[in-house]
């Protein structure tokens, strides 16, 4: 009888469990079955036509990409024990194009101390470089390269010099290896000052906020028309890396510095013939006096045309105060840099005015500067 009862009871058990497990495996798939088929992709919903900002950036960085190129540099190292020479990979950076003679214009501290510099075109191709001339003080430095007919063209060259606070620009260059990376902002600041290399200060820089970080260095900088405007130089940053101040030397300047370089291989602004040092601005400044003092007048020179007096040592031995240059075309000169940055902005055979200081009397003359040597 209870043989009879277990049976029954056992086969509700068992269709229980039967009715459970199809219950547990049913209704994921029945979900799935009403969330429809899951091969099918979600519909695209059409973008239509780019902003306009957009396809002008688009078309800005194709049309430059081309003539921005990437430099590689190598240094050579000699094994101490075997004397055996060998080249090892030293830093990277980036430049462009500058005319059709395969001049590439770049940084100096791009390939300071480098025995050797690979330069890459954005098509794969790489050609050894040869170094043109460098010019520390405004750390620009051209290369040469021989791409042959098929070399891309030069950037599109503007002017730095109307430049205003809030216009848009484009960076391109290799951050980090990065090649050929874009990036934007607008101008920050101009006329800015950073500390150069053996000391010099470099003057007039750009300030932006596009992102440039290491490997972006002699890259160009453009405006919304594709042109060339600065040469990315160097960053803000105490980590390294872009903090949104970066800095380019203006293209007016690149402009003025570049073409001697290739013509001579190196940078002299136009001169006016007179010797001056920073100790005299000391001496200057401990008698309550602001201006260059002129140590040395050069024979010939235009200050010599222009009767320009040097200082003198007097009968009991004591230098006795000349000349002391206190205005250059009516800008006033503290001291000797700015009568180095003041000329430097100037070409030879242009006609300048010049505030003298002389026997306690303000004078003026005017001078004809004459080519640096």
């Amino acid at each position: 009888m209870a043989k009879d009862g277990f049976l029954p009871r056992l086969a509700l058990v068992t269709l229980a469990g039967i009715l459970l497990i199809l219950v547990w495996r049913g209704v994921p798939l029945l979900e799935l079955a009403l969330r429809g088929p899951v091969e099918e992709p979600r519909a695209v919903l059409p973008r239509g036509d780019l902003a306009a900002n957009e396809q002008t950036t688009i078309a800005l960085f194709e049309g430059a990409r081309d003539s921005v190129v990437s430099i590689t540099t190598e240094s050579r190292v000699v094994d101490f024990w075997t004397r055996n020479a060998h080249d090892v990979p030293r830093g990277s950076g980036s430049g462009f194009i500058w005319d059709a003679g395969g001049h590439v214009v770049t940084n100096n501290h791009v390939i300071e101390g480098a025995t050797g510099a690979l330069v890459r075109l954005a098509d794969g191709r790489a050609y050894p470089a040869r170094l043109v001339g460098t010019a520390p003080e405004h750390d620009l430095a051209v290369l040469r390269i021989d791409a042959g007919a098929e070399q891309p063209l030069p950037l599109a060259v503007g002017v730095s010099g109307d430049l205003r606070v809030g216009q848009s620009v484009f960076a391109i260059g290799n951050p980090f290896g990065l090649d050929w990376t874009l990036t934007t902002g607008i101008v920050s600041a101009l006329d800015r000052e950073l500390p150069g290399q053996r000391g010099a200060v470099i003057r007039g820089l750009i300030q932006t906020d596009a992102a440039i970080n290491p490997g972006n260095s002699g890259g160009p900088l453009l405006d919304s028309a594709g042109r060339l405007i600065g040469v990315n130089t160097a960053i803000y940053s105490p980590s390294g890396s872009s903090a949104g101040i970066g800095f380019a030397v203006p293209v007016d300047t690149v402009n003025r510095v570049v073409p001697q370089l290739i013509a001579t291989g190196r940078y002299a602004p136009p001169t006016l013939g007179v010797a001056h040092d920073p100790r005299g601005d000391a001496l200057l400044a401990r008698a309550g006096i602001s201006g260059v003092m002129v140590l040395d007048v050069t024979p010939g020179s235009p200050a010599d045309a222009a009767g320009l007096r040097p200082a003198r040592m007097t009968r009991d031995g004591r230098l006795g105060l000349g000349d002391v240059i206190v205005s250059l075309d009516d800008a006033p000169l503290k001291g000797s840099e700015d009568l180095q940055a003041a000329l430097d902005l100037r070409q030879a055979g242009e006609t300048v005015r010049l505030g003298i200081l002389r026997d306690s009397r303000r004078i003026e003359m005017t001078a004809t500067l004459a080519a640096g040597t």
